[in-house]
């Protein structure tokens, strides 16, 4: 399965982001890149809180489902330690 390079959403098929033509992109989901333009301009902290919005969407894709506190812990070492998180 492959991930969002962004925010780590699993990608499907009706997930994929879409590039300025229109086009799928294969590396972001729809959350976070639309029409070739990433949606946010957060931190890591703030990419955090926006995707455990979607952990209930991302927890029916995964295998083990993840509590809040289990995908915090997970996307602090997944996301780089930028100042800033462009998605």
């Amino acid at each position: 399965m492959k991930f969002c390079q962004s925010c780590g959403m699993p990608l499907t098929d009706e997930l994929l982001g879409t590039n300025a033509d229109g086009s799928k992109n294969e590396d972001y989901c729809i959350f976070c890149y639309k029409d070739g333009e990433f949606l946010q301009d957060v931190t890591m902290e703030g990419m955090i809180d926006h995707c455990v919005k979607y952990l209930d969407e991302m927890n029916q894709m995964m295998p083990k489902p993840m509590t809040e506190a289990e995908y915090r812990q997970m996307a602090s070492a997944f996301f780089p330690k930028l100042k800033r998180w462009r998605t």
